[in-house]
């Protein structure tokens, strides 16, 4: 069932949580209660009941555009008009590089192949989850921020230098040796000095929406993290405690 999914999960907030989904679904309860899920998580949400009313929404796609209308489509396979197989086609021969995540009641491997291979970035079989299919809108999300992000391969912050394509970091011309999830901490901090995370965000982030664990996993990465970077780790300079909501850097 989905819908007792609705109240199971508490919302967690994007790095900028402002993108917009179109949600392309024919059957009414089902098309509801995507959008009650997504708007509790802050996206944006547009829908279409048919094909073509889909294809209208999508048509002024332009390939040198830096700007998109929308940032995700959940499509469903069975469409009234025109299909979601042939939507995915259109989208993919225009060019339009949207990530696409398709749902369907076909469920059979030849389907689920079929679906990704007309160019869908992913594929959930009815009936899902809401937390699921909230999970995978946000690790499509995350796929396509940073596909489209500049390359910065060298992040400084006073002492501290983290090389993103070399993987190394160096504190005060030694170089350190990180863990990779110190590492992607460390780097997302560095992307983002003076902000602040809480421990929701940063496990969101570094270890995945599907994480199951203690949101203490991060306090203790953290004081790791401060051990290699600090001079005096009970007085942080780089990574500091927010008391109440979390952790900055800087």
């Amino acid at each position: 069932m989905y819908t007792s999914e609705l109240t199971k999960y508490s919302p967690r907030t994007e790095i900028a949580n402002t993108s917009r989904i179109l949600v392309v679904e024919d059957e009414e309860l089902i098309r509801e209660m995507l959008v009650v899920a997504l708007e509790e998580e802050g996206y944006g949400v547009v829908t279409a009941s048919d094909g073509r009313t889909a294809i209208e929404y999508l048509k002024n796609f332009e390939p040198n555009s830096t700007e998109a209308v929308f940032d995700l489509v959940i499509l469903d396979l069975m469409l009234p008009q025109i299909n979601g197989l042939d939507i995915c086609r259109l989208l993919r021969h225009q060019g339009n590089p949207i990530p696409i995540l398709m749902v369907s009641a076909k469920g059979s491997e030849t389907d689920r192949v079929l679906g990704l291979e007309v160019g869908a970035d992913d594929y959930l079989t009815k009936p899902f989850s809401m937390r699921e299919l909230v999970a995978r809108c946000r690790a499509l999300l995350r796929r396509q921020r940073l596909s489209t992000l500049p390359v910065v391969p060298v992040l400084h912050y006073k002492e501290v230098t983290l090389n993103a394509q070399e993987c190394r970091v160096m504190v005060r011309g030694q170089e350190v040796n990180l863990s990779p999830k110190e590492f992607r901490l460390l780097e997302l901090f560095m992307s983002y000095a003076r902000r602040v995370w809480s421990r929701e965000q940063l496990l969101d982030q570094v270890w995945g929406p599907d994480f199951v664990g203690d949101s203490k996993t991060v306090d203790v990465h953290i004081r790791w993290l401060r051990e290699k970077l600090e001079q005096d780790p009970s007085r942080p300079e780089y990574i500091v405690t927010v008391r109440g909501f979390g952790y900055r850097f800087g």
